[in-house]
């Protein structure tokens, strides 16, 4: 090969490589001089730089930089470093022609001949904005990450070592667990577990299971800085980095007692309207069951007494009569605590002073409980008034007093006080209000858990068989709910049990009106014969009615329905008095007194139940005869009737 041919292949081979340079247009690729001053541009610098050709070759390339760089020197200290080491490269802010500023990776290289003479620098430049922009996107979207977390008031977010150490801490952290971040940070996370959960290596279990499953959650009691503790969601999550090591721990715990005592409040208050519902329920089937009783033990008790008056019997059959009589009322006296339980017995309120009614009973209770029980009473001075049944809050102490004894065979205490307590919220079933805590306390026995939770079901007893009926506390709770109140039992097995009756409270001790009680044997009563209209749906009951109105001197109209008995006073103008049962199907008594009130206004109308609900009545100012009566009772509330007409 001739050397001119020679020659002619390395000017191919240049342009060539010079026609590859300047299609190029990702990358500024150019030569300065010795001096700096640019001597060749592409396509990739145009684009990039903005300035074409003719318009900076033969320009200093300082041009590129923005005005502080030049006058720091780097454009020529990159010269000289590249001189100097052959090669320069940096990222830095470049200013294109129209004066913005762009991010590159800036590479200069001396390019010296084969003799070591500088011939100049080749200098590649890339537009690096794209990536920079992401970069500090990423950079302030982490900041602003790391102030999110930081500022989180609501979570305590920190980190962990591998170890457990505490290596961050946000102002939730400081917030909840009270420790300021140089207090803590270095310390070991099992700090903040009480003592018994560091014994069972639950600190350990948490990081332990992060690191097996990458995921830990749980609830449990923490300790704040001052000793306080509090419920706690707690969640650890195990951090790995690129390769796969574990880094750290990253550890989240929120205070969750408000809504653990909520929960707890919620459960508690189902607990109470489940027991409600059931207890609602079982009063229905025990009201109505008493109701139909007390029908059939008027008849047994009026047929006795009855025969008891007609018959001259010999001593052993008189006995025999009068063990049936005493067994009757028992049956009556079981009815009423029956329907004390469904709240559904007949309640005459009035103010109440406790104090004086708990001396009025102090011989009676002394004679109950024996010389083994040491009665105390403890009342404050001035005790406000309740508004009860005085009768039916002597029959409730009494219960509670039998029950006490019966928990201290050997002997005991039993302690009968009040206090005045307000109470703000609702709680249960016991609006906010005044009221006044009624109770009973023994150094008996006590009871389980187990016992205590159904001591108040009814029919419910831990006495033997025939000792107890189980409708004790049932009363009571009846009685007291009645009366707007409640009761709440307290009991530690081997310690005893305090019963409490929480009652309204009243201003002013005022007693209710009593109403006359007339005389059986009042002459202006006791001579008069009446013409009497017996209603009741039951015909075992109304025959006895009618017996008894019989033997006291009256003419007896029966009925069987209040519709009947309508009929019966159209007809009939001469009927004095109209005593009618309360429950009958499709006209009640409460229906049928107040059809006579309008069509024969003055008629004396007496109502019999043994139900108590019906609030109308006393509005109405009815008289009333609770089931089961006996002729006494009969001719009393007859003269009543008849003075009230």
């Amino acid at each position: 090969m001739t050397e001119q041919s020679a020659w002619a292949g390395v000017d191919e081979q240049n342009a060539r490589y010079r026609l590859l340079i300047e299609a190029i247009t990702d990358y500024a690729i150019y030569m300065l001089d010795p001096e700096g001053r640019v001597a060749t541009w592409n396509a990739g610098a145009e684009r990039i730089k903005g300035y074409r050709a003719q318009e900076i070759i033969g320009q200093h390339f300082s041009v590129f930089y923005t005005p502080e760089d030049r006058a720091g020197g780097l454009p020529e200290r990159a010269l000289a470093r590249a001189t100097e080491e052959g090669r320069f490269e940096l990222e830095e802010w470049c200013v294109r022609k129209d004066g913005t500023r762009f991010w590159t990776s800036v590479v200069i290289d001396a390019i010296r001949s084969p003799t070591g003479q500088l011939l100049g620098f080749a200098k590649v430049t890339r537009d690096l904005s794209e990536r920079k922009r992401a970069e500090q996107a990423l950079a302030s979207s982490e900041e602003q990450f790391r102030r999110l977390v930081t500022n989180v008031t609501d979570y305590a977010i920190y980190m962990l070592s591998p170890s457990g150490e505490v290596s961050s801490w946000n102002m939730g952290a400081e917030r909840i667990k009270g420790y300021q971040a140089d207090e803590i940070i270095g310390q070991h996370f099992s700090r903040f577990y009480p003592e018994e959960d560091r014994l069972a290596g639950k600190p350990e279990h948490g990081l332990q299971t992060a690191r097996q499953q990458g995921h830990f959650h749980s609830e449990g009691w923490r300790v704040r800085k001052d000793g306080s503790r509090f419920w706690a969601s707690v969640v650890i999550d195990a951090i790995y980095d690129d390769a796969g090591e574990l880094v750290g721990f990253a550890k989240i715990t929120r205070d969750v007692t408000e809504k653990m005592e909520q929960q707890k409040r919620l459960d508690q208050t189902r607990e109470e309207l489940f027991q409600a519902q059931k207890l609602e329920a079982i009063g229905q089937l025990t009201g109505g069951v008493a109701h139909d009783f007390n029908n059939l033990l008027m008849v047994v008790l009026g047929s006795l007494e009855a025969l008891e008056r007609r018959l001259t019997l010999e001593e052993r059959d008189a006995r025999l009569l009068e063990n049936a009589t005493q067994a009757a009322q028992r049956g009556a006296k079981l009815t009423q605590r029956m329907l004390a339980f469904a709240r559904k017995q007949e309640l005459e309120q009035k103010a109440v002073d406790l104090p004086d009614l708990v001396r009025g009973m102090s011989n009676l209770l002394g004679r109950t409980l024996g010389p083994s029980i040491l009665i105390e009473t403890r009342f404050p001075l001035g005790l406000p008034a309740v508004l009860a049944d005085p009768n039916q809050i002597d029959s409730a102490l009494l219960n509670l007093a039998v029950n006490a004894r019966d928990a201290m065979p050997e002997g005991g205490t039993l302690i009968i006080g009040a206090r005045a307590a307000a109470l703000d919220n609702t709680i249960g079933r016991l609006p906010a209000g005044n009221y006044v805590c009624l109770y009973v306390e023994d150094t008996g026995e006590g009871m389980d858990e187990a016992t205590l939770a159904r001591a108040a079901d009814p029919f419910f007893t831990t006495k033997g068989i025939g000792k107890g009926t189980g409708m004790g506390l049932s009363m009571v709770q009846g009685i007291a709910e009645q009366s707007g109140g409640r009761i709440v039992i307290r009991s530690r097995k081997g310690v005893g049990t305090t019963v409490e009756i929480w009652l309204k409270a009243v201003d002013t001790p005022t007693t209710a009106e009593e109403p006359a009680e007339v005389a059986p044997e009042a002459p202006a009563q006791a001579g008069r014969s009446l013409r009497v209209l017996a209603v009741d749906d039951d015909a075992l009951v109304l025959m006895n009615t009618v017996m008894m109105l019989e033997d006291l001197g009256h003419q007896v109209i029966e009925a069987h329905s209040g519709d009947k008995a309508l009929s019966v006073l159209e007809t009939d103008r001469d009927i004095d008095l109209v005593i009618t049962d309360q429950a009958m199907p499709r006209m009640t008594g409460l229906d049928l007194a107040t059809a006579i009130g309008k069509r024969w206004p003055g008629t004396p109308v007496v109502l019999a139940s043994g139900y108590g609900e019906i609030d109308d009545v006393r509005s109405l100012t009815l008289p009333r005869l609770a089931k089961p009566f006996g002729q006494t009772e009969l001719q009393r509330v007859i003269a009543r009737a008849l003075e009230a007409g």
